[in-house]
C-alpha cells in the first residue's frame, strides 16, 4: 500500500466521482480507477460500489477512511518537520482570511515576502464557516477570523484584539454624532446587512430576529468591503464590527443600545497539529504589526 494510493482513495471518498477526483489529483480517470482497484486487491476488500451513474463508499471504505487521513497527515507533518529542521524557510504557507481581516494583512504580507522570499503565500478569502472547514481538512495552516459563536473542539484560538458589533455609517450621516443608537432608531433607517455566513450577522441575530424585526434591509452582501464602499456614498447603516472603521476614516462606528457584544479577532489553529515555522513567524509579525497595535489602542 502506497501513500499515493491512500491519497487517491481519500480524494475519491470526498468526491464520490471518478472524473472530479481525477481532475483534483491531476491524473487521468483511468489511472485513478486502476490505482483504486490495485489498492482493493492488496487489501482484499471492496472500498467503493460503482454504479452506472454514481459511486458510493462501502463499509470497509468507511473504516479505512479515518486511518488513511491520519496516515497522510502524519506523513505530511514529518515532511514539514524535516523542512523546518533545515532552518531554511521554504515551501508554501496557506492562510485563510475572512473579508473583514483583509486589510489587516497588507503590511505583514509585504514584510514577510521581503524577509522570506523562499516561501510562497497562498491566501484564501472566504466566510469563517468555509475557512474552519478548510482548517479541519488541513487545507490551510491557520485562519484569521472573529471567534465563532459555535465551539469547535478541535480548534484553538489566540485573541489578537477585541472589537464590538456596531452601527457603521459615513461621517456625514445625521446620526453619526450620536453616543449610541437604539434598535428603534435603526428600524427607521435603510440597513446594509452582512450575509448570513458572516460573523457580524450571526452575532446580531443573537439579539435580533431580523425576519420579524421590521428592519428596512435595503441590501444584503457577504463581502464587508463592498458594504463599506456603498456606505461611503449613501445614508445606509451597516451592522458590522467596529474593526471596519480602522480601514475607512470616512466612516464611524456607533454602539447599538442593548447589544454590548465583543467580537474577538483571532488566529485559529488545529489543536495538537504541527505548526510550520513559517506560520509561527508570520503570526509573530502580524501580532507585532502597527495595524494590530493601533486597533488594540483604540478598543
Amino acid at each position: 500500500m502506497e501513500l499515493r494510493q491512500l491519497k487517491y482513495f481519500v480524494t475519491l471518498s470526498r468526491t464520490l466521482n471518478f472524473s472530479e477526483a481525477a481532475r483534483k489529483l491531476f491524473i487521468t480517470q483511468g489511472t485513478l480507477s486502476q490505482q483504486i482497484m490495485q489498492l482493493e486487491g492488496e487489501l482484499g476488500v471492496k472500498l467503493f460500489t460503482r454504479g452506472p451513474h454514481n459511486v458510493s463508499i462501502t463499509e470497509a471504505g468507511e473504516e479505512l477512511l479515518p486511518l488513511a487521513i491520519q496516515t497522510l497527515n502524519d506523513s505530511e507533518s514529518c515532511q514539514k518537520r524535516m523542512l523546518d529542521l533545515k532552518k531554511a524557510l521554504c515551501g508554501s504557507l496557506s492562510i485563510g482570511v475572512t473579508h473583514s481581516f483583509g486589510a489587516l494583512l497588507t503590511d505583514t504580507v509585504k514584510s514577510f515576502l521581503k524577509a522570506y522570499p523562499g516561501v510562497k503565500l497562498n491566501i484564501h478569502y472566504k466566510t469563517a464557516t468555509e475557512l474552519i472547514d478548510m482548517l479541519h481538512r488541513k487545507e490551510v495552516d491557520f485562519i484569521l477570523a472573529f471567534k465563532p459563536v459555535q465551539v469547535y473542539e478541535k480548534m484553538e484560538s489566540e485573541v489578537l484584539f477585541t472589537s464590538r458589533l456596531s452601527a457603521v455609517m459615513r461621517r456625514e450621516h445625521p446620526l453619526a454624532d450620536r453616543p449610541f443608537i437604539t434598535l428603534a432608531e435603526l428600524k427607521k433607517q435603510g440597513i446594509a446587512l452582512p450575509g448570513s455566513g458572516l460573523q457580524a450577522r450571526r452575532t446580531f441575530e443573537r439579539f435580533v430576529d431580523v425576519d420579524s424585526s421590521k428592519m428596512n434591509v435595503r441590501i444584503e452582501l457577504n463581502d464587508p468591503n463592498i458594504i463599506l464602499d456603498i456606505l461611503q456614498g449613501t445614508n445606509l447603516i451597516a451592522i458590522l464590527s467596529s474593526l471596519a472603521v480602522h480601514y475607512r476614516p470616512s466612516l464611524v462606528a456607533i454602539p447599538i443600545e442593548g447589544i454590548d457584544r465583543e467580537m474577538l479577532g483571532c488566529v485559529h489553529y488545529l489543536k495538537d497539529a504541527y505548526r510550520k515555522r513559517s506560520a509561527e513567524i508570520f503570526i509573530d509579525m502580524l501580532r507585532d504589526s502597527a495595524m494590530v497595535e493601533r486597533i488594540r489602542m483604540k478598543m
